[in-house]
């Protein structure tokens, strides 16, 4: 059953010009009905609040990790890895979130697709309705591309419920941060692609229909106007990721010092959004290399605006390649809980790593598996920062890959090395007569061997080289070796299997059982108390100019 009903802007649009006193526009809920009426809300919130002590479960703060495409598969594959590059055997290594102690699962297929893609899958995270593939905080009811299908079909986020309850506010990515995983907390949008104005088909600019970037630097003004008694609302205080070129002019005067296109900025409507973004918080830091990162004192700094590349930040092996320098995914993550503290009413953080996926669509189990990696150390960097007794952490992905560990390899073996089995020093032979790794892929660009390159997206300047090869002399371990892939494709694909979600402190629990997705956005919403301190917020009786206003 699906849901449509007037956009709540335009209810309280309709309320102001038709005079309704305040009394009336203090009944408006932070979550407009046709979201809280839609099964999948409904239904996800009954799911949690049946749960055990769910009515107990109370925290001030929430963080939410999200390893983009961080299937079961990628999980133990980084685990092995980390522990090998220990010097362990590996396979009794354990990532910082494994220790959790609640663990559960998420079905991850959005509401027009089995396998999904991350705008669906966060949508449905951070709103509590899954929706379709390619769309972003908005329902089903969307048609991709359509401008006009928008109003009446936004969602509110748990990022957006944060924010008007008072509390503060983060978002972190590796990826581009107009990218379809962060942008779901912030955005809605009829295409995950419409970073910026050029992005854009004339038909929907001329709708109205707004960027994302240019939502992400308008967030506080939207949306005190889609809730107009909400006071509380300051705009996001820390901002960190790449996709400076969203922000900026298509003008060679707008460059930055670690620019690599000639022109760096996307914009084709001359507005410079790092300007803006400064001048609507003369009190915030933008920076956008190391050295500026590292001269934030978060104990005076109440909003953080950091743009570290011109596209997506570097891979964790490829960081110190970066001409300016980018902070860590954990840097990144500790800086912000630092500051985001300063708020006593307590914070909502998601931290993606978004890389992992890109590592993955390239065919380099080394780039995803490292990335993996450093995301569990930005989990550790996190617990070792705040006190669990009144902070929620829930790590989960929001979709897996055709990423598989196979063959019969002995303990210990490499896990990115060919396969040698129990009893035996030399590598398998497959019935080809040829050896095979212990990792692979099920589609995809397919082998290739770029020896010492940590950068996975040097692939696509190959030709696709799908199917079997003569591994024989070939280090399988290097930095820069490509998997083979069965199906040759321009990119490997995302998968459908359900993803592993794990929790710590108030209401950590929750997660356990296998879940709905979007799910994960009402054990949020019941721990942080977001709705409802949201609600609270909108119910105060308004200022006295606003009555007669």
């Amino acid at each position: 059953m699906k849901f449509k009903v007037a956009a709540l802007a335009g209810a309280v649009a309709v309320a102001m010009a038709t005079g309704t006193q305040a009394n009336d526009l203090n009944k408006i809920d932070s979550v407009p009905s046709y979201q809280k009426y839609s099964p999948w809300y409904t239904q996800g919130q009954a799911n949690i609040k049946a749960k055990p002590f769910a009515a107990l479960s109370k925290s001030r703060n929430v963080i939410l990790f999200v390893g983009d495409g961080m299937g079961v598969s990628t999980i133990t594959a980084a685990r092995i890895l980390e522990g090998q590059l220990k010097g362990m055997q590996g396979e009794e290594n354990d990532l910082s979130f494994d220790l959790f102690p609640y663990t559960g699962m998420a079905k991850t297929y959005n509401v027009d697709a089995q396998t999904p893609d991350s705008a669906g899958t966060m949508t449905a995270m951070m709103s509590g309705v899954k929706t379709d593939v390619g769309v972003i905080g908005v329902s089903e009811e969307i048609e991709r591309g359509d401008c006009s299908t928008v109003a009446g079909n936004e969602l509110v986020t748990a990022l957006e419920l944060a924010e008007i309850g008072g509390k503060a506010t983060g978002i972190i990515s590796t990826a581009r941060i107009t990218h379809a995983t962060p942008a779901a907390t912030y955005a809605k949008s009829a295409d995950r692609n419409w970073e910026d104005n050029s992005d854009m088909p004339e038909e929907a600019l001329a709708q109205g229909c707004t960027d994302i970037a240019a939502q992400l630097v308008d967030f506080e003004a939207n949306l005190k106007a889609r809730f107009p008694q909400a006071d509380r609302v300051d705009g996001i205080d820390v901002v960190m990721g790449g996709g400076r070129r969203h922000f900026l002019p298509n003008d060679a005067a707008y460059n930055s010092a670690d620019a690599v296109s000639s022109v760096e900025g996307d914009r084709t409507d001359g507005r410079d959004l790092t300007a803006e973004w400064k001048q609507a918080y003369p009190q915030g830091v933008y920076v956008y290399d190391q050295f500026g990162f590292d001269a934030i004192d978060p104990a005076s700094t109440s909003k953080v605006f950091g743009l570290f590349n011109e596209s997506h930040m570097q891979y964790e092996a490829d960081r110190v390649n970066d001409i300016a320098g980018e902070p860590s995914l954990s840097e990144m993550t500790s800086k912000a809980i630092d500051v985001l503290a300063n708020n006593k009413k307590g914070y909502f953080l998601m931290v993606e790593s978004g890389r992992i996926d890109h590592g993955h669509h390239a065919g380099s189990a080394y780039n995803a598996l490292t990335d993996a990696i450093e995301l569990s150390n930005a989990v550790k960097a996190a617990v070792e920062s705040v006190d669990l007794s009144n902070t929620t952490i829930i790590v989960t992905a929001d979709h897996s890959h055709v990423f598989t560990i196979a063959g019969y390899p002995k303990r210990g073996n490499p896990i990115l090395g060919k396969v040698v089995s129990v009893g035996s020093d030399e590598p398998e032979l497959a019935a080809d007569g040829m050896p095979y790794t212990t990792v692979g892929y099920m589609n995809g660009y397919g082998m290739r061997d770029l020896g010492n390159e940590t950068d996975a997206d040097e692939i696509y300047g190959y030709d696709i080289n799908a199917g079997r090869m003569d591994l024989s002399s070939i280090d399988t371990e290097a930095s820069g070796y490509h998997q083979e892939a069965l199906i040759p494709l321009g990119s490997e694909t995302h998968a459908g299997e359900d993803v592993a979600i794990y929790g710590a402190g108030p209401g950590a629990h929750l997660v356990s059982g296998t879940n709905e997705q979007s799910n994960i956005f009402h054990i949020m919403n019941q721990v942080g108390k977001l709705e409802a301190n949201a609600d609270k917020e909108l119910s105060k009786p308004a200022p006295w100019w606003r009555r007669w206003w």
